[in-house]
């Protein structure tokens, strides 16, 4: 640990009183191991007599313990209750909000409401997770391996692993009819960082770009944390419509495939109107493609980057919702034109993605078991899906409508019989008897029509997802 010397007072006193303020403040935690004698004394260039002399009086006043050749370690109780940090240079620590001032961006962004966390929920149904299975995570596994093998520890290029970008691109035009070269995909740290690259590179502060309503939070979010004027253009029965001419704007945001949330796929017509709007106004379509990979009912229909004549379409794509959330892999599909810019903002961004996850992904592509892992998923998210719209009929019956359900891993149930206002009490009752629920209300820019709920069910079995079903049944009769 590094500790500032300086003053009168003893060396082994100064660094004694270092140790025991890191201790009671929390950083260093209970049965953190210490650096050995000798090579604290090398790191601070003191005598180790120095050292052993302040662990000593650490040790005698209960809050380090250990023994010759065993190592010094934080004791797992220590003998002061109180966490709170000594006044220092004497002058008390002051409590309250922090006096540091915000950029106008950290204003906008504190305002931002992040959907609450509730992964040791017994019964969760969030969105957007997935649980692979066994052979899933073993052939996982081994590409991690493999990929350690041969994994170079030097910086990495902006744009992603050339392996990866190649099989991203065979993915797409398989998959989804996206036609592009492996040198038009750039590899991005989840769709997120994907969206808030495009956001620094094409607008300004003032700028007005078109989103969904209802709409991925996310994407709303960072648009107007980067100040720009989020003009919420409502989803019907067929999903988003731009309009003739449509509005003034230098980008319009939309989920065709799957919109989100309220699962409606977008016809052809509207995909070549939304086409015909970029290029009359010179903007751009950013596409969020992010879970086409399950489809259980009707002909997907080709991506709207597939349709993309004049270069308008900005294509953004996951594989954080068909594999897991902790992957943290995205991309984005550019017209060349766009790509060396995006590469250069990429890298002022991060330099690039972690390499490591990158080989493995390119090889688990490359090997067909990212392929036979899709066909595994797909049929057991179908049977998931099933048991879930199943559940919520017999249980609930006529007090739900449900939508969305024809792709994806969540769909939307709306409750008939509660008002708006009753939804965060029945939400908060669930929580109780551990169902996590997560109202459709945040994705609203405004007031939602009525009250539902978005079931995620790719990361609980039938049986987790019929007895949720019950749970949250009995609170809603409560």
């Amino acid at each position: 640990m590094l500790v500032r010397l300086g003053g009168a007072a003893p060396l082994h006193l100064q660094i004694y009183q270092a140790f025991r303020e890191a201790i009671l403040e929390g950083r260093l935690a209970p049965g953190a191991r210490l650096p050995s004698s000798r090579a604290e004394a090398r790191s601070l260039g003191v005598s180790r007599n120095v050292i052993l002399q302040a662990y000593a009086q650490l040790v005698a006043e209960g809050y380090l313990t250990g023994s010759v050749g065993s190592g010094t370690y934080v004791a797992n109780e220590i003998p002061e209750v109180s966490l709170r940090a000594p006044a220092r240079h004497g002058h008390p620590r002051k409590e309250g909000p922090s006096r540091i001032h915000l950029s106008a961006y950290g204003k906008r962004a504190a305002d931002a409401t992040i959907l609450p966390n509730r992964e040791r929920v017994r019964y969760n149904f969030a969105y957007g997770v997935s649980r692979p299975d066994d052979t899933t995570l073993r052939q996982w596994q081994r590409a991690l391996r493999k990929a350690g093998e041969r994994l170079s520890l030097d910086y990495g290029p902006p744009e992603g692993e050339s392996s990866l970008r190649e099989a991203i691109a065979a993915h797409l035009f398989k998959n989804r009819g996206v036609r592009c070269s492996a040198s038009e995909v750039v590899v991005t740290s989840g769709s997120q960082q994907a969206l808030s690259l495009i956001s620094r590179m094409f607008f300004e502060p003032g700028d007005a770009v078109i989103v969904e309503e209802p709409s991925y939070q996310g994407a709303r979010y960072l648009f107007e944390s980067d100040g720009l004027r989020v003009l919420a253009h409502p989803v019907d029965e067929d999903g988003f419509d731009i309009g003739t001419p449509g509005p003034e704007a230098r980008a319009c945001y939309v989920t065709p495939s799957h919109q989100f949330p309220t699962g409606v796929t977008m016809p052809l017509a509207r995909r070549l109107k939304i086409l015909a709007w970029a290029e009359a106004r010179d903007a751009v379509v950013i596409e969020d493609d992010y879970d086409s990979e399950y489809r259980y009912e009707g002909r997907p229909l080709e991506a709207i980057q597939r349709l993309d004549r004049h270069g308008r379409v900005i294509y953004v794509g996951t594989f954080s919702k068909v594999l897991f959330p902790a992957i943290r892999i995205g991309f984005v599909v550019l017209p060349p034109s766009l790509v060396a810019t995006f590469i250069k903002t990429k890298w002022l961004a991060d330099r690039h993605s972690p390499r490591f996850e990158q080989r493995a992904l390119a090889e688990l592509i490359a090997s067909g078991a990212f392929e036979q892992h899709q066909r595994r998923a797909r049929a057991r998210n179908a049977s998931r899906r099933a048991a879930l719209m199943e559940a919520l009929t017999n249980e609930l019956g006529g007090a739900v409508e449900l939508s969305g359900a024809n792709a994806g891993i969540h769909l939307v149930a709306w409750l008939t019989s509660v008002p708006l206002s009753g939804l965060d009490p029945i939400v908060e009752k669930a929580l109780a008897e551990g169902v996590g629920l997560y109202p459709v209300s945040p994705y609203y820019a405004a007031t939602p029509p009525r009250g539902g709920l978005l079931f995620g069910y790719g990361n609980l079995d039938e049986d987790d997802i019929r007895e949720g079903i019950r749970r949250f049944a009995r609170t809603l009769r409560s």
